[in-house]
């Protein structure tokens, strides 16, 4: 109640300052008793194209979203519904705002007029979008098929929906568990004549996600008619395995308490929880107690206009209306910057954990969940710190409790979920942020224990006497635990030992420097220190030849390379896009490429071809060259030219993005929005400045999109102009943030380009940090003889070696090697000396030859037809690179010896990651010839390996000695029968499958 008391204070206030507000630009609007900010609010952009999301009703931040689903699976399918479909399936209670990813869809209504089957959406109906209304906290569609008008409007916890059927029709209701994901269990029971209760646990991307839910008519259940014989007594749960479909028949005679008494209308509330069935019926009974449609729309309306209202543009630019178009993109964009995080706990503060367990925040802050901080943590979290401080502090006490309960703070987190999805431990950075902006009441120390368990690879807390609990703690509390380990023993990940490497590198450095931060602020030196240092192995990738952040393998640069290359060393994206991402080091970035030259490549950037190389990533849009606005990674770059002090190429790019990228249509998001993200860069972006570096208080200058702004989060306003932007970013690029909760954007000092990394005011660093040496020439697979040659990108440096275990020696000339080996090397100033760097050669047997029939992918190469004879075998973790990878065709290989010889077995390993498209061989089959054109079958092996399994695994098929001849062989063939289109269960039904192979072994 209190929390209700004091958002119509807010209201009252905001309203009544916004109208002076109003008054004092332009004396129309003096004479004019409210604003409707509102009425700028479009839902439906983003719904095409590839924005993925939804028109249907929120609240903001709400647990509810209300939505028509259009769309049952398909990337452009993500949030349930795409502006190009022209079917309704029905109105599910939950969806997710412009994610990548599918899930959700959960408690599907769809009202008809006649019973029907229910096996296959025969209920589903076409609609016109000229019949369809979308507002903030309010839909309306007219459904064709059955002739009903249908509206809807939410809640904090719920949705209302208003059908208005035809005079005479029939009135039904199909209710719909089994819709979209798989159904682990699910629970329908009748309460009473009007009440519908139950569950529905599913697996898609939250593995184990829990709705409760309860549903309440306006009218008397006449009848119930499931999908499948029930038992007499309809007042007993009724449970199906993994499926339930129902009917509903309503009798015509309204609720006593109805206060629509319109006949042809039936309303229905339903209220959902995380939590239990108690928790979905306390929150009807609190957020729904009476029948009045239009009542819950206005206050819907309210509850947006209240948050809209934080941001307030001028409407009037030159003393004329400013164009209608962009008030929509502007208060659109905000509009969907407050729909995730979600809240997650109940009205009475419960919410189900990490651990599964029921927990309650006894009324000190609001539990939330979806959590997509890859994407958000760049530009949602640093507006939501200024915006909304108290929901931002909110979002941190969740964080904390899904480490107390999870054992590790988040990465992608969905309804109690850890999806693990994305790359990087950015939550340090949303902490990290808000604390430096003075938002701290939480247990801050238990914070910043969290921020360094996801941090820390278990090894490192080896040591005499470790309690094993602690190791098992640190391994369950660290953020991938191969490519930490592989970033905390080398210096930067290799790409041997995790995919994306590059990326997460550059991004476990930022993260390094949060956490630096943080522990300077609590006075933490050794910890400080020890994450300063980690901060500065963002140049551990960069190559000074090429002047790109690339990927190494077996402790050299990854050849051959092209910029544009889109592969597994990237997250979504290429080198170009990568190459600029050192938001905490920018500085230093622009010493090692010289200001001249960093210039010319930001040049070279935008003006680039537009097309990339290599694997197709459906994430990349929004192309200026290879700038890629449609997503994340290249989100802060056009911002850098400040850095250059060319502040016109900044205006110009920033002109360029927010003209073509963000329009009033369907398809006005050249990207996913990604939870708020796409949207909140063009909020920023439309204020005038942008954190490029989210943590340092500080902002990059740009252009105003409008004369005035005026900020009030309810604490503190500010009033900003377009005038005195654009002059600042003549004269200081950049503003900082005051050290103080709600005093913001105050002016900073002017930029200044410095030769080192901008660290916090603590540099008694007592180790100093040492950049790696790495292979410049010799490769990993080699014959007779090879040179190795070392380099560093710090000149000077001393260079130590080893050949296997040979003792230390300094490094003067290239290495000559005539066997296979292990190579191990260290660089050295002082006392102080690079992480130890590992690199293995391995001799090709030269008594042998492979030779393939087939084309791979160039994606998926493993180096080429020697890598299935090298010795080398891939690893579980395919996006390592050492698989050979081919779509939609059998493989056959050949093997070519110098001399016949006696085979005795044949053998090829192959894996399997049927989510990710990669399935095992129908059959393997093994042949021998003396000729290369008559071949003997030795065996053909039925794998009869599954069509679903969730399971990543590798397989060895092998032939039996029994069934060899011993005679001799010249030639060994294998060939791999692929296992065909996908099946109709996974989501890519229809396309192709890959065979991955590495290592066809003849003994």
């Amino acid at each position: 109640m209190y929390y209700l008391y004091q958002m119509k204070s807010f209201l009252f206030i905001t309203t009544i300052a916004f109208i002076a507000m109003c008054a004092a630009w332009h004396p129309i609007y003096a004479q004019q008793n409210t604003i409707n900010l509102t009425r700028y609010v479009n839902p439906f952009i983003g719904t095409g194209g590839h924005g993925h999301t939804f028109p249907g009703p929120t609240f903001p931040f709400g647990a509810c979203q209300l939505s028509p689903d259009t769309r049952l699976s398909g990337w452009d399918g993500c949030s349930g519904y795409h502006y190009s479909d022209s079917l309704i399936y029905g109105f599910s209670h939950t969806h997710l705002s412009g994610t990548g990813c599918s899930d959700y869809g959960d408690i599907l209504l769809m009202p008809t007029t006649k019973d029907l089957p229910l096996d296959n959406y025969q209920y589903a109906s076409p609609f016109s979008h000229a019949k369809e209304k979308a507002a903030a906290g309010y839909y309306q569609v007219y459904l064709e098929k059955p002739n009903i008008n249908a509206e809807l409007t939410s809640t904090l916890h719920g949705g209302i929906h208003r059908y208005s059927f035809q005079e005479n029709d029939k009135q039904y209701v199909v209710l719909d568990l089994k819709h979209r994901d798989e159904v682990l269990d699910s629970k329908m029971e009748k309460i009473d004549d009007y009440t519908i209760r139950g569950y529905r646990f599913s697996k898609a991307w939250a593995k184990e996600q829990k709705v409760f839910f309860e549903i309440t008519f306006s009218k008397p259940i006449e009848s119930i008619q499931y999908d499948a014989p029930q038992s007499a007594s309809q007042t007993t749960p009724v449970r199906m395995d993994k499926s339930l479909h129902a009917i509903l028949t309503f009798q015509n005679q309204t609720n006593p308490d109805d206060l629509v008494a319109n006949p042809l209308q039936l309303l229905v509330k339903v209220s959902i929880s995380g939590v239990d069935e108690e928790g979905a019926h306390n929150n009807l009974q609190i957020e729904m107690p009476h029948w009045d449609f239009n009542k819950y729309q206005r206050a819907a309306e309210r509850r947006w206009e209240e948050e809209l209202s934080k941001i307030q543009v001028n409407p009037f630019e030159n003393g004329k209306m400013t164009d209608k178009n962009k008030l929509t993109i502007f208060y659109t964009a905000l509009y969907h910057c407050m729909i995730h995080p979600s809240i997650y706990s109940d009205a009475d503060g419960r919410y189900r954990g990490r651990d599964d367990k029921i927990h309650n925040t006894e009324g000190k802050f609001d539990y939330y969940t979806v959590f997509s901080l890859w994407d958000t943590y760049r530009a949602l979290h640093p507006l939501l710190s200024i915006l909304d401080p108290k929901r931002t502090n909110d979002f941190i006490n969740t964080f904390i409790k899904q480490y107390e309960y999870g054992g590790r703070l988040p990465i992608w987190e969905l309804s109690s979920n850890e999806t693990n999805c994305m790359i990087g431990y950015h939550v340090v950075s949303v902490i990290w942020d808000a604390y430096h902006k003075g938002i701290r009441d939480y247990d801050v120390e238990l914070a910043y224990e969290a921020m360094t368990k996801i941090a820390t690879h278990y090894n490192d807390y080896e040591g005499e006497g470790l309690d094993m609990k602690l190791k098992e703690s640190a391994r369950k509390g660290a953020a991938d635990a191969d490519a930490l380990e592989s970033y905390c023993k080398f210096g930067y990940v290799r790409s041997d030992d995790s995919h994306e490497s590059v990326s997460k590198t550059l991004e476990y450095a930022y993260n390094d420097w949060c956490i630096a931060n943080m522990a300077n602020a609590l006075g933490k030196n050794e910890d400080y220190q020890y994450y300063f240092r980690r901060s500065q192995n963002w140049k551990n990738v960069y190559d000074p030849n090429t002047q790109f952040m690339r990927g190494k393998k077996n402790a050299a640069w990854i050849e051959p390379f092209t910029p544009y290359l889109v592969d597994n060393n990237y997250t979504e994206a290429n080198s170009w896009q990568y190459s600029f991402y050192v938001p905490h080091a920018i500085p230093s970035m622009i010493t090692i490429e010289k200001q001249g030259d960093f210039s010319k490549k930001l040049d070279a950037l935008f003006a680039a071809n537009e097309k990339t190389e290599g694997r197709e990533q459906a994430d990349i849009t929004g192309l200026i060259g290879q700038y890629a606005h449609g997503n994340e990674p290249s989100h802060h770059i056009a911002y850098l030219y400040n850095h250059t002090f060319e502040f016109q190429k900044t205006k110009n790019n920033l002109k360029k993005i927010t003209d073509d990228f963000y329009t009033n249509n369907p398809d006005g998001l050249i990207g996913n929005e990604d939870c708020g993200q796409m949207s909140a860069w063009y909020v920023f972006s439309a204020l005038g400045f942008y954190p490029v570096c989210p943590g340092n208080n500080k902002y990059e200058m740009g252009t105003m999109l409008f004369d005035q702004i005026k900020i009030n989060n309810g604490r503190e306003r500010k009033d900003l102009s377009k005038s005195s932007i654009d002059q600042q970013l003549e004269e200081n690029p950049n503003l900082e943030w005051n050290h103080g909760p709600y005093n913001f954007l105050n002016i900073g000092e002017k930029l200044q380009i410095a030769s080192v990394d901008e660290a916090p005011h603590n540099n008694n660093l007592k180790k100093e940090f040492i950049l790696n040496p790495y292979i410049q020439k010799g490769e990993k697979i080699f014959t007779n003889k090879q040179i190795i040659q070392l380099d560093c990108l710090e000149k000077g440096l001393e260079i130590w070696y080893a050949i296997d275990n040979e003792s230390m020696k300094s490094y003067h000339k290239p290495i000559e090697i005539e066997a296979s080996c292990t190579l191990t090397f260290f660089s050295k100033k002082g006392n102080s000396q690079s992480p130890m760097q590992v690199a293995h050669f391995t001799k090709l047997p030269t008594d042998r030859k492979i030779y393939l029939a087939n084309t791979y992918s160039k994606t998926y190469s493993a180096g080429g037809a020697d890598a299935l004879k090298d010795g080398i075998y891939g690893k579980v973790n395919w996006r390592a690179g050492d698989w050979q990878g081919y779509q939609g065709q059998d493989i056959e290989v050949v093997m070519a010896f110098d001399q016949p010889r006696e085979i005795k077995s044949m053998a090829a390993n192959f894996l399997e990651d049927q989510n990710s498209w990669i399935f095992y061989p129908k059959e393997v089959l093994f042949y021998a010839s003396n000729d290369s054109l008559h071949w003997t079958l030795i065996e053909q092996i039925v794998t009869h390996k599954s069509d679903h399994d969730e399971t990543t695994s590798i397989s060895k098929f092998e032939t039996t000695i029994r069934n060899i001849k011993k005679q001799t062989y010249k030639y060994a063939k294998l060939k791999a029968i692929h296992f065909g289109s996908m099946p109709d269960w996974h989501e890519g039904r229809g396309n192709p499958t890959y065979i991955f192979i590495d290592e066809f072994e003849v003994q």
